[in-house]
């Protein structure tokens, strides 16, 4: 049977919703608890597992809305002037209580997590049965997505790095584990978001109200790449890199924001044309590039003091 003829509707029933996360009774609810003891599911993970259990995303029209979360990633070749102006990336040294930065994040698209089950049968890694399930025009915006999707999963990793692309909530937590080397249920691992509202940041000056150090000293981050249902890379490093947790505050207004933040020590394996060396006027393997998690991205994190 051909792939594009696999479950052109998919709807779910039965599954109870709390407050806007998934119940307990749900496979991927489940899944999550049984991994990550103790880490309570983010609630921008639980709204997009929510919009795959309520709805077929093969029904919903899949637009081409830019993601900034691609521009993070080792490989990316994004335009460095659109890119500057979100504020993505910075200096570490920007990191102090007090400071600002002027930042301006897009909205991001309610793209759904798919239950396990589903997306096991829905295509992914051929362009043409990708195209053909998601009525998606051969030579439009969003079939450019999606090819650029597919090539960057099937792409090599940099020198040094570990990487996967994932097509459910339990593919993405089950790969971070394997790249932490940490058993299911293992309480030294836990997973973090940024919180921040997913009709974005307004562009305005936003201040540092506090920085901490994220508890722990190994990370899987794990980011959201354009396609019609939610499709993460994640990807660890073996080259030195901090991470934070950064309180803002924005000085027009009552936007606030808890943002992850990660700076990454040794750049030398990235893309040359990375818009962070052009906007943080360095290059590889020159100072360290910081940048921000956006929307719906997620970080594994082991906490210190445990054997690898």
């Amino acid at each position: 049977m051909h792939p594009s003829t696999l479950l052109l509707i998919v709807v779910v029933t039965g599954a109870s919703v709390v407050h806007g996360h998934p119940a307990t009774d749900t496979p991927a609810a489940q899944f999550w608890q049984q991994v990550l003891p103790g880490t309570r599911m983010p609630e921008a993970i639980a709204d997009l597992v929510k919009n795959g259990i309520e709805h077929s995303p093969l029904v919903e029209h899949y637009s081409a809305i830019p993601s900034i979360s691609v521009c993070t990633l080792f490989k990316s070749a994004c335009n460095p002037r659109t890119v500057a102006e979100t504020g993505i990336f910075f200096h570490e040294s920007r990191l102090l209580p007090g400071s600002t930065m002027t930042l301006s994040f897009p909205g991001e698209a309610a793209t759904a997590i798919l239950p396990h089950d589903v997306a096991d049968k829905v295509p992914f890694g051929n362009l043409r049965d990708v195209l053909a399930a998601f009525n998606i025009l051969a030579g439009s915006g969003e079939a450019d997505q999606v090819r650029h999707t597919l090539s960057r999963c099937q792409e090599p990793p940099v020198a040094g790095e570990v990487k996967s692309c994932t097509t459910s909530l339990e593919s993405t937590v089950q790969s971070a584990m394997d790249m932490l080397g940490t058993v299911n249920g293992d309480k030294a691992v836990w997973a973090a978001t940024s919180e921040l509202p997913r009709c974005g940041l307004p562009r305005q000056p936003y201040v540092v109200k506090a920085v901490a150090p994220l508890d722990g000293n190994r990370y899987v981050s794990c980011h959201k790449v354009p396609f019609p249902y939610a499709v993460y890379q994640c990807h660890i490093a073996g080259n030195g890199y901090r991470a934070y947790v950064v309180s803002l505050s924005g000085l027009r207004g009552d936007k606030v924001a808890s943002m992850l933040a990660f700076c990454h020590v040794d750049t030398s394996s990235w893309n040359p044309a990375h818009p962070a060396f052009e906007i943080l006027n360095t290059h590889p393997g020159g100072t360290p590039v910081c940048h921000f998690m956006p929307y719906g991205d997620l970080a594994f994190v082991k906490k210190a003091g445990r054997a690898y």
